[in-house]
């Protein structure tokens, strides 16, 4: 669905909840687009930019920002970037960024497949070090400390910009829910409640797949942990999920897979088709995707927090927040950098915080923000204020730990996936599977050190 936001009600509405984090026009906005993982391409420009009427006073030549999101993503990129070079006189262009690439002079990455370009801090220039040397004003501190995770150096300084942060949420389709004679408001607060309804929507509802997941090790590994209060990782790197709350919970989900309540499709987004064809009832994913799967026919989406077990000490913690990033390359001229400075206050300002929410469906940066992101002047579209109101709560002000995740590292996310797999294959114990899974994870770790670190500065 398409439809575009008037600059002035833009600015009535939140002129109070955006801090002036950098000063930019409101203009027309991008169309719709959800954030997916990439699909295996050859580097390649995308869509030429527009010029706008400054475009003779930009750097000669075409400064690159690079990527690696999806297909539809890309393209809703592009209107971002066409939009900026025609108000600034910007000459940026798309790239695709793959494997083996080095970085362009900006790049949005996520960090899915990019684990290894990131641990070499000189193919970076840290962002706060090239917004000084702009002299591009750049107020660090307005940022919602949930989405500094992976992006602050020892000191604290912003060395990237979280751009496109989400955490895991559950969805649910309360038509589902109604079938099922459960009561569509009431969602489960706990992995054990939710049993109970699974078991409805499978007998009562007729679902054939009451519950399913994306992301399986972000989801099961990394926040099930958190919210625990055991993170998957030590603050040393080491790999730490296989204590007893992680295998009392791996192990209930092998009961769900035998009981047919949990269906596995795949170990990235698959299963968010599955769930928006209405094909199953839950699904555990990102909170951002609720932007596509708001509009799915038959689908009345409900959201809630991402269940916890409260038999576990301390009770419910907190989720992780995490998503692609901007990271600014090395070795440009004075000229370029001066470019990607103005690019980052473009990305900041108010009016184009508010289109990367509704586009993207993450998570504002500015915290004060989040309240006016899916406001009345939005509706309409498929942005949902709820969502934004319960993925911001499970971070409860902690979503940035300075800890590794380990879905963000390549080898060490398909060994998980893999040993998941096995357990809900009913191929060995839970226990088995995550002592195997931190065995051999610790092992490459050991033999690949600089993959422990969470940023590269």
């Amino acid at each position: 669905m398409h439809f575009s936001i008037r600059p002035f009600a833009i600015t009535l509405a939140l002129a109070l909840a955006f801090p002036a984090l950098a000063a930019d026009p409101a203009a027309k906005p991008a169309s719709k687009a959800v954030a997916k993982p990439a699909a295996k391409s050859a580097k390649k420009p995308a869509a030429k930019a527009a010029a706008g009427p400054e475009a003779a006073t930009a750097t000669s030549g075409d400064f690159e920002l690079a990527h690696n999101l999806g297909p539809e993503s890309e393209q809703r990129l592009q209107a971002f970037v066409d939009r900026f070079n025609k108000e600034h006189g910007g000459n940026l262009k798309l790239t695709r960024l793959e494997k083996g690439d080095k970085p362009a002079g900006l790049n949005l990455i996520s960090s899915y497949d990019m684990s290894g370009l990131l641990t070499n801090a000189r193919n970076f220039m840290p962002l706060h070090e090239m917004m000084a040397k702009a002299k591009e004003p750049f107020n660090a501190g307005e940022l919602s400390v949930d989405l500094k995770a992976g992006v602050v150096d020892a000191k604290g300084r912003v060395v990237a910009l979280p751009l496109l942060y989400s955490t895991p949420v559950l969805f649910y389709n309360k038509n589902a829910m109604r079938k099922a004679k459960l009561d569509p408001e009431q969602p489960p607060k706990t992995w054990f409640e939710m049993q109970g309804m699974l078991d409805a929507l499978q007998e009562v509802g007729g679902y054939a797949c009451p519950y399913t997941t994306s992301w399986p090790v972000w989801v099961h590994v990394d926040n099930v942990s958190a919210l625990s209060g055991l993170p998957a990782v030590s603050d040393k790197g080491a790999l730490d999920f296989n204590g007893l709350p992680q295998v009392k919970h791996l192990a209930m989900m092998t009961t769900w897979v035998k009981a047919n309540y949990f269906k596995l499709f795949g170990r990235r987004d698959e299963a968010s088709k599955r769930f928006k064809e209405g094909e199953c009832a839950m699904i555990t994913t990102n909170s951002r995707e609720h932007i596509e799967l708001a509009g799915a026919k038959g689908v009345d989406l409900g959201v809630a927090p991402l269940p916890f077990h409260d038999d576990v000490y301390g009770g419910r913690r907190h989720t992780l927040a995490d998503g692609p990033t901007l990271w600014i390359g090395a070795g440009r001229s004075p000229a370029e950098y001066k470019q990607a400075a103005k690019f980052v206050s473009f990305l900041l300002s108010p009016a184009i915080q508010v289109e990367l929410v509704r586009v993207y469906g993450g998570l504002p940066l500015p915290a004060a923000a989040r309240s006016a992101s899916c406001s009345k002047v939005l509706q309409g579209n498929d942005c949902r204020q709820e969502v934004i109101d319960v993925a911001a709560a499970s971070l409860k002000g902690q979503g940035a730990s300075s800890r590794r995740h380990v879905a963000d590292i390549d080898a060490v996310r398909i060994i998980a996936n893999e040993e998941l797999e096995q357990v809900w294959a009913n191929k060995e114990p839970a226990k088995a599977g995550l002592d195997q899974a931190v065995s051999r994870g610790n092992a490459y770790l050991s033999a690949n050190p600089a993959m422990k670190k969470v940023q590269p500065f």
